[in-house]
């Protein structure tokens, strides 16, 4: 099996503060922002949320937004009826739940409507300074290219690369392993050649560099 601790080394040498790419500045814009994500480049996300960030500021101001008025708003991230009201309903819950502020723990947060374990994590980890793995499409592929997950269910990769990796580096290494696979280890073409990572590699189907 690979050895994780090594590969978190290597990669965390490349990228020695990797951040997340949305932009925001409290955990309420970040779980806003995640969710608007799915489906959706993070680039798109950012320009949609420059303006909506500006407009809403507290729970209160989504959860008492107008439903046609903000799926117009957010409709360049697709999908924007579902993720309006999962916002929507997710800002009420916040306020009759946690005081109107994002709470803190992977409990409370996946019991927001709309936020599964990925979106908590996410929040956890960039919003709170939490240790967190969250899996998403770039994680998953990676971390089963190297050979230090062997699913293709998110909460069992999340699992796998908790129990392989310290504590205190998981938030780094899951944003480093993203930046990876986005500028790297790549879903289609990946650039295996100049791959730091290459000689830790369990991947079958690499190329011979």
């Amino acid at each position: 099996m690979a050895d994780a601790q090594k590969i978190a080394n290597l990669l965390l040498q490349k990228y020695p503060e990797p951040k997340i790419a949305l932009n925001f500045s409290n955990p309420l814009e970040l779980l806003v922002a995640t969710i608007l994500s799915a489906r959706c480049t993070d680039v798109k996300v950012n320009e949609v949320t420059g303006n909506l960030f500006r407009k809403y500021k507290t729970a209160k101001d989504f959860a008492g937004a107008k439903t046609e008025i903000f799926e117009a708003e957010i409709m360049p991230t697709g999908f924007y009826k579902n993720k309006s009201r999962m916002i929507i309903n997710c800002c009420k819950k916040i306020i009759s739940d946690f005081k109107g502020r994002v709470p803190a723990t992977l409990e409370e947060l996946i019991s927001l409507p709309g936020v599964g374990r990925k979106t908590a994590n996410v929040v956890l980890g960039s919003a709170f300074n939490k240790q967190a793995i969250a899996v998403d499409t770039h994680v998953l592929r990676v971390s089963n290219r190297l050979g230090i997950a062997h699913s293709d269910n998110p909460d069992n990769v999340e699992e796998e690369l908790i129990r392989q990796l310290p504590e205190n580096k998981l938030t780094k290494f899951n944003l480093a392993l993203i930046l990876h696979g986005r500028e790297t280890c790549t879903a289609i073409k990946p650039k295996c050649g100049g791959c730091v990572l290459y000689k830790e590699c369990e991947w079958p189907e690499k190329p011979v560099v």
